[in-house]
């Protein structure tokens, strides 16, 4: 086991947020509200209450704002932010690893919302597994309509991705070490999905920490989810900017 301190972590946060806006937001997907804090201030202050202060952020090139949002609303951050239109969210998590420098690093999606106290948990947990590990959150809470399912075996390995079903399905955040973070996939290989099942077919140790309720923010009740869960402790506080 290896329980050295995570110290750089991503966010992606580059998705179009046609669902969202499609339900009525107009903003970009980053700054959409839950219970008050915009979705990427509330994962950002889930990696500082982590212990995790050094950030690689990827937008894409309409949202272009969020950036300075950003910037503004975390001054003393240690902040890197790509500015880019990407073509899948594969593309997206290998272009913040490859930024990450060297060892383990954690790496979020922005609409992955959990509350404070689930995300150090998890952080803390899977930085116990051995450093060559892949570790990802898995919930058993579905409320997507095309989760990747998992199942795992009594020490939390991971034994199979996909399917209809299995005990858990992903939830969004990822501790990644240096290695798989500068890996090549092949061509076929398009989505973060088909990476991760990839990685567990060519024998890559993948395992998976469960946590009680990630919501998937993707569309306009997904909003509501999360701000029930928010509204019953372990959520977010009102942001002081109002989002």
């Amino acid at each position: 086991m290896n329980g050295e301190p995570i110290v750089k972590g991503g966010i992606i946060a580059a998705g179009a947020g046609v669902r969202l806006r499609q339900a009525g937001w107009t903003m970009p997907k980053p700054l959409v509200p839950v219970a008050g804090m915009p979705l990427i201030e509330h994962v950002i202050r889930n990696f500082l209450a982590a212990g995790i202060s050094s950030l690689v952020i990827i937008i894409n090139e309409q949202a272009r704002e969020c950036a300075d949002w950003v910037r503004s609303r975390f001054p003393d951050l240690d902040l890197e932010i790509i500015v880019k239109t990407t073509d899948s969210s594969l593309e997206s998590f290998l272009d913040v690893g490859g930024r990450l420098g060297s060892g383990r690093s954690l790496i979020s999606t922005v609409d992955a919302w959990c509350p404070e106290e689930a995300f150090v948990t998890f952080v803390r947990t899977a930085r116990l597994f051995p450093s060559h590990a892949i570790v990802l959150a898995v919930t058993p809470f579905v409320d997507d309509e095309r989760p990747l399912w998992v199942n795992l075996d009594a020490s939390g390995r991971v034994t199979h991705l996909g399917g209809d079903s299995g005990d858990a399905v992903t939830a969004g955040m990822y501790l990644v070490p240096e290695q798989v973070r500068r890996m090549s996939p092949p061509p076929e290989v398009k989505r973060l999905r088909e990476f991760l099942v990839w990685l567990l077919n060519r024998g890559e140790p993948v395992y998976g920490v469960s946590l009680p309720a990630v919501v998937d923010v993707d569309r306009g009740r997904d909003v509501s989810l999360a701000e029930t869960l928010a509204h019953r402790g372990g959520g977010p506080q009102q942001s002081e900017s109002g989002g």
